[in-house]
């Protein structure tokens, strides 16, 4: 839909009112779910709702219609829980009230067959007609934190942040959200474009493209109907944002299961790699490898070159993490500078590795991890670090809590020191990333193993990722790499 303005986004993202249509008391419908989500969350607009037998949900005194509603009341967005027959006279009465949004949950669109789609097409042609967005059909919903607005018929609700996500799977909208709720890197606007029949994925990108809320956008695709338009759409995107997608269908299986999904063809997935690599698009292979990119672009400056260091406090862990830098064509594992070495002899006695990766050797004393790390970062030679190690002492802190000596033996001095440093060496990679403008990404395992432990949750305090491995570093370290070259490849910073 050409005509379609940032008023219209505005009217799906930050709406003054929201009606959900089609409501219901019964807690196990989508029309009590979408509602109880929406009053749940803190939604600060008008709420309104319709049911056609009139009553109360919620707290929330319906209306048998929507010509029923309040005169005075404003609203800019309809929820759609109502069945797909009964949806245009539906949108009728919500022009004439000036509402200029529409999410449609119903399904028995594109996705069923020749009449589906033709009751679709019916059904945008009308849309455009009354000037309404149309959102879906056969979606699961829309959240904008901004607004504390959570209008999706599935939980859950993310806390705050700068990704925008845009999706042709609901699925996807929910494992992002999910992602988003354990490692604190929030979410900005997410969409379930569904079947895609007016407004596409696209559509939704270039809207947060120029959304002071998002940062970055992370899609999930399966279908592309016009490759060329769709490339340039994708290419006017990364000029302005970083852009990580993923994308279903890249077998013979994955565009069968696409086809019955969204009830449109899968692309031919070497044209889209090429694609995506020519337009500054970040490909994900995996859900987790789609989130932690877009996290990475949502937390961390760009580096300015390749050339990565490794400090790690146990030597096992730098070598697979050099082994990964070494297995790509984009990162480089930076060779040691004679000076950063010197430099370094200072703080840590000579069994310390004296070579890239940096190993500590277990030689670090009080404030030695903030040192180097500053060190390394500071170096003209060095455009990124990846740090290994954090959670150690905490680790060690927590097992004595739980033993039968604590508080005893001196144990309560020396596990509130093991908490503090890792509570330091987690806000020293953030402070020398933003002094030093280079990223510095934190690894550990106990992002998932214990992500309420002191190392992962003071990295998330800092408002960074916290990443589960050092091979996952790598790789979103590889992302933000490639985005950055190509951004000065074509002049653009």
């Amino acid at each position: 839909m050409n005509s379609l303005t940032a008023e219209h986004f505005r009217a799906l993202f930050d709406p003054r009112g929201v009606v959900v249509a089609g409501a219901s008391t019964h807690p196990g419908k989508f029309g009590f779910v979408a509602l109880h989500n929406i009053i749940s969350q803190g939604y600060r607009g008008t709420i309104c709702a319709t049911n056609r037998d009139g009553g109360s949900i919620l707290g929330i005194e319906t209306a048998r219609d929507i010509e029923s509603l309040p005169s005075d009341v404003p609203l800019d967005l309809v929820f759609v829980c109502t069945p797909a027959a009964a949806n245009p006279d539906l949108l009728r009465a919500c022009a004439k009230r000036g509402i200029r949004a529409a999410f449609i949950t119903s399904a028995g669109y594109g996705e069923a067959g020749p009449e589906g789609r033709n009751a679709e097409s019916d059904l945008v042609a009308l849309a455009e007609n009354l000037g309404i967005l149309l959102a879906g059909p056969n979606g699961q919903g829309v959240v904008s934190t901004p607004s504390s607005l959570c209008a999706q018929i599935v939980a859950p609700y993310p806390p705050a942040g700068h990704i925008g996500v845009a999706s042709q799977s609901g699925n996807f909208v929910s494992s992002f959200l999910n992602y988003a709720s354990h490692s604190g890197i929030g979410i900005s606007r997410a969409v379930s474009a569904g079947n895609a029949a007016m407004v596409t994925v696209p559509d939704f990108l270039d809207f947060y493209a120029d959304d002071p809320e998002t940062s970055v956008g992370l899609a999930y695709v399966e279908s592309i109907a016009d490759g060329r338009e769709f490339a340039n759409r994708v290419q006017a995107i990364t000029e302005r944002m970083p852009l990580v997608l993923l994308k279903g269908g890249a077998t013979a299986g994955g565009q069968l299961a696409a086809a019955s999904h969204t009830g449109a063809l899968a692309t031919d997935d070497r044209i889209f790699d090429g694609m995506c690599a020519q337009m500054g698009v970040a490909r994900a292979l995996n859900v987790e490898e789609a989130f932690e990119a877009a996290a990475s672009f949502a937390t961390q400056p760009l580096p300015k070159g390749p050339n990565v260091a490794v400090m790690t406090t146990a030597g096992g862990w730098g070598v697979v993490t050099a082994d990964a830098i070494n297995s790509r064509r984009d990162l480089r594992l930076a060779p040691m500078p004679d000076d950063l070495k010197a430099a370094i002899d200072t703080k840590l006695p000579p069994r310390w590795s004296r070579n890239n990766p940096i190993d500590l050797a277990g030689g670090e004393t009080r404030d030695t991890i903030p040192e180097v790390m500053e060190m390394i970062a500071q170096h003209d030679d060095i455009d990124a670090l990846i740090y290994l190690g954090l959670g150690i002492q905490s680790n060690q802190a927590t097992l004595m809590r739980s033993g039968p000596f604590y508080p005893d033996n001196g144990l309560e001095r020396i596990v509130a020191y093991h908490e503090r440093q890792d509570e330091r060496f987690a806000q020293a990679a953030d402070e020398i990333s933003i002094s030093t403008g280079k990223p510095i990404l934190t690894a550990t395992e106990l992002a998932v193993t214990e992500p309420g432990g002191v190392g992962p949750s003071a990295v998330r305090a800092t408002g960074r990722f916290c990443y589960a491995s050092s091979n996952r570093a790598v790789t979103a370290l590889g992302h933000l790499y490639q985005y950055a070259r190509w951004r000065r490849n074509r002049g653009l910073s």
